[in-house]
């Protein structure tokens, strides 16, 4: 498969990681009780509700992106620290959803032949890169630094006390995470890759 057809794929699967992502923010948000998402129009699967332009220009460009942030109001939840919780960690935990849907089409397609033709094989490569880039969307999402889903999953399980003094550390979480992207591959690499290889394998049965 040429490069510019596995730089398309790549890009159209980003695009619905980040959708599904999205959305599943937005649902969980209107669901604890906060119409934000709704009244803004988030709680849909169109992309481009979602869409953010240096988002997507870093999908065209870079090997990551984003959509754009879902507008909620945390003075609208039910019971808002248990909420912040759910709402923050339902776009990681629909990614990693998602990834084990293509993984387990891909272990289906695989065990009846499906992906031996050649068209198999472009197919099999479009699973491939759900898996991976649903998972590596997810644990991107889970660093506990702001404005990242993970810091608003950890602030809401510390004992108030310490979620206080997070959130104080939080106002540096935007520049640290930008020199971490930068400057920091490395370090990220060393974090991330580990649970992306065993997820993928363990969804594919295929090392990585």
């Amino acid at each position: 498969m040429g490069d510019f057809r596995i730089d398309l794929l790549r890009i159209l699967m980003l695009v619905l990681a980040v959708t599904i992502h999205e959305f599943c923010h937005a649902w969980v948000a209107y669901r604890c009780g906060d119409p934000t998402p709704r009244v803004t129009g988030r709680i849909t699967l169109n992309p481009v509700a979602h869409f953010d332009p240096l988002g997507f220009l870093c999908m065209l460009f870079a090997p990551f992106g984003w959509g754009k942030p879902v507008m909620v109001n945390p003075l609208n939840f039910r019971h808002p620290r248990r909420d912040d919780v759910l709402v923050s960690a339902a776009g990681p935990l629909s990614n990693i959803a998602a990834a084990l849907a293509f993984g387990i089409l891909f272990r289906v397609g695989a065990h009846h032949g499906y992906l031996n033709t050649d068209f198999g094989h472009s197919l099999a490569r479009l699973l491939l890169l759900g898996v991976q880039i649903n998972l590596g969307l997810a644990f991107f999402n889970l660093i506990p630094l702001s404005p990242l889903d993970g810091s608003h999953v950890l602030q809401g399980l510390l004992p108030r006390d310490s979620a206080r003094r997070f959130e104080s550390f939080s106002r540096y979480g935007p520049a640290t995470l930008l020199i971490l992207i930068f400057f920091g591959g490395g370090l990220l690499n060393a974090v991330l890759g580990p649970p992306i290889r065993f997820f993928f394998g363990l969804f594919t049965g295929w090392g990585y």
